[in-house]
């Protein structure tokens, strides 16, 4: 098996982690590609080199899964390298909180082995696409999580004008607002109060950050709406973010939001569901007494 592996940086005490990874896709007798930055991290942090292993040094590549070792950050620069090649992703949870890197480090010996065997099971997971009259986010402008649309350094709110489908749908007048995708339900969008979605839900979420009217609420709406904003802004801009990656935009510009043409593949055990990851994650049902 062609296994590519990426990575973020780490701290010491999650080098066993990483040792054990690599050793396991060792005796697996894996085809080990390792991303270019990650590897320059081993070796300068920790002169660590994987054995029998090679060099990630193109931005094309083929292998039958990708790796993401480290958190749902990680997770979601792998998505981005990987692009539209159509290569599975499993997230191996090095970091805290993981809803996408949800494989602990105490089980990554069984995954590979479930791995290696083909048993596991893939979700297919939407993607965001802003569209602009200028090329921006050097031309991938895809978001797996969400869009957020914020105001700058500057305690004066920006106003969204949001058309659905070219209806009007409302003016928001917040700190930003944040468009996400059923992924992207547990992260952004949840912490400003947005509803949680099942991955397989064919919907999309605006939610506001800070409205100035508190009767503004998120709303759900159905993932082939086109979704237009004009922004106004005191200070003539506003940021615009795909997956934390940021540019300043202009005010007077138009931004076309619609589901993306292709999706990520995410590399899911048999017995690992969503509500079992609810559960974990956010503690549902735990009794903080006990």
């Amino acid at each position: 098996m062609r296994v590519g592996v990426f990575g973020s940086e780490c701290k010491a005490d999650k080098l066993p982690v990483v040792k054990g990874l690599f050793g396991k896709l060792n005796v697996l007798g894996a085809e080990i590609h390792i991303q270019r930055a990650y590897y320059d991290f081993m070796i300068e942090k920790f002169d660590y080199r994987p054995e029998n292993s090679k060099i990630i040094e193109s931005e094309i590549f083929d292998f039958d899964i990708a790796l993401s070792v480290g958190g749902d950050g990680t997770f979601l620069r792998t998505a981005l390298e990987v692009n539209k090649q159509d290569i599975p992703i499993l997230g191996i949870n090095t970091g805290r909180l993981g809803f996408l890197a949800d494989v602990g480090s105490d089980q990554i010996d069984e995954t590979l082995d479930e791995l290696f065997r083909g048993d596991y099971k893939t979700e297919e997971r939407s993607l965001l696409r802003m569209c602009t009259e200028e090329r921006a986010f050097g031309g991938f402008n895809y978001a797996l999580n969400e869009v957020a649309i914020l105001k700058r350094d500057t305690s004066s709110m920006i106003t969204v004008h949001t058309y659905l489908d070219d209806d009007y749908l409302t003016s928001y007048v917040a700190d930003g607002l944040v468009i996400a995708t059923p992924t992207g339900s547990t992260a952004y969008s949840m912490s400003v109060n947005g509803p949680i979605l099942l991955p397989r839900n064919r919907n999309f979420i605006l939610s506001p950050v800070a409205p100035h009217s508190l009767n503004v609420r998120p709303i759900v709406i159905p993932d082939d709406c086109i979704i237009t904003l004009n922004v106004e802004s005191r200070t003539n801009s506003f940021l615009a973010s795909l997956d934390g990656r940021s540019e300043d935009l202009p005010v007077g510009i138009s931004l076309k939001i619609s589901k993306a043409g292709f999706t990520t593949r995410v590399v899911k055990r048999f017995n690992q569901t969503f509500y079992q990851t609810l559960r974990e994650k956010l503690m549902w049902g735990a009794d903080a007494r006990s």
